[in-house]
């Protein structure tokens, strides 16, 4: 669980201010995911990014992501909008559906972004995530369609790169660190130590010297 609590405190943290409903680009026409951070074997936030291109002008009403039986999966909150999340039998999240409220969802011409914080991510170069997005006449379209070759298909399934996953112990820039901190704990103790030692010293001189300033005065 590589940083999974500082991700899901920092996912809730912005998670009050997130129902991000904007307009759409012409490059905007796919639903996609990004996570420039994530690795392999480790936790990542994934943001799905949701355009409207509904022929009809129906808004988006619904959103499902399929996962690869992941271990965890955290929901970001949007308001407006109501996250389920499915488990197999072994407990692990292999879907996460979003449904807008009602007379809610994405308009004609706008786009969202859901977010979620996912763990123990699968070894593997790229996570495909297939997607359904429903609209509120009926239409369905399933972005799950896996690119072969340079041309991309009418309806990708949207997908992230991993790196490679660290080993444990090292930086970002394969450093490795326990012995550094191990070096500067014995240091600390030792400044501790010889602190504590110093103060006792005083303290004895202290004494000492007022015992003799007395033995003086009764002499």
């Amino acid at each position: 669980m590589n940083n999974y609590r500082s991700y899901r405190t920092v996912l809730a943290g912005a998670g009050a201010a997130v129902a991000v409903v904007l307009a759409a680009g012409p490059a905007a026409a796919h639903v996609t995911v990004s996570a420039p951070d994530a690795a392999r074997g480790g936790s990542a936030v994934l943001m799905f990014r949701v355009p409207n291109e509904s022929a009809t002008g129906s808004p988006t009403t619904q959103l499902s992501i399929q996962f690869p039986a992941l271990t965890e999966v955290d929901t970001q909150t949007m308001p407006g909008w109501k996250a389920d999340i499915t488990r197999d039998a072994e407990h692990k999240v292999t879907a996460v559906t979003w449904t807008a409220d009602a007379g809610g969802g994405i308009g004609p011409g706008q786009f969202a972004q859901f977010a979620v914080l996912a763990d123990d991510l699968p070894d593997t170069d790229t996570l495909t995530l297939p997607a359904v997005q429903t609209y509120a006449d009926g239409q369905v379209v399933h972005w799950d369609q896996k690119q072969t070759g340079d041309n991309e298909p009418e309806n990708p399934a949207p997908t992230v790169k991993l790196a490679p996953k660290q080993a444990e112990g090292t930086s970002k820039h394969g450093n490795v660190q326990p012995a550094a901190a191990s070096s500067t704990s014995s240091e600390d103790k030792t400044a501790r130590w010889l602190g504590g030692i110093g103060i006792v010293l005083g303290a004895l001189g202290l004494l000492g010297g007022v015992g003799l300033g007395a033995m003086r005065r009764k002499a």
